[in-house]
């Protein structure tokens, strides 16, 4: 970590991420795992602005916790029929556990083994225009893919909570 984030901000913004995280797995409506979600997404694009990272936590906080958030609100608003249908079973199995145990070795593994590459200094540093630039020139068909994807998922929960009327 660069000697230029604060450690005390870092560890309560990370300390929301994770608990978010948790609290959007264990929750059993899934309107408010979509709305711990949302405080995920917010509490990352407050880690990308301590690493200096102004423009990535403005995409973090335009892209996934303004437009993803509101689309997969809508979603389950769109295909939720009944009241009782927000709710989820929480199935807190033994299985589950276990594999959540070995994911959780696997990266703190990975974590203990990881050594940084070297890193070189480009000679010039490119501005938000040439990112811009190489995003939408070269770089265009993943997000226009991923537009597709969404509207058809959009479309099929319109579809799904239509009723029985077709």
């Amino acid at each position: 970590m660069p000697d230029s984030v604060a450690v005390v901000p870092f560890v309560i913004l990370a300390a929301l991420a994770v608990g978010g995280g948790a609290m959007m797995v264990l929750t059993r409506n899934v309107v408010h795992a979509a709305f711990w979600l949302l405080e995920v997404m917010m509490a990352v694009a407050g880690l990308f602005m301590l690493l200096s990272a102004g423009f990535l936590a403005l995409i973090q906080m335009m892209v996934y916790a303004g437009a993803v958030s509101v689309l997969v609100l809508f979603t389950v608003m769109l295909t939720l029929r009944r009241r009782e249908d927000a709710e989820r079973s929480l199935d807190l199995s033994w299985s589950a556990g276990l594999i959540a145990l070995g994911v959780f070795v696997a990266v703190g593994a990975a974590i203990a083994s990881f050594v940084p590459p070297a890193v070189v200094a480009p000679a010039v540093t490119p501005g938000v225009a040439e990112f811009g630039r190489a995003l939408f020139t070269e770089r265009a068909l993943p997000f226009e893919i991923a537009s597709v994807v969404l509207l058809i998922a959009l479309v099929g929960a319109v579809w799904w909570a239509g009723g029985d009327d077709r």
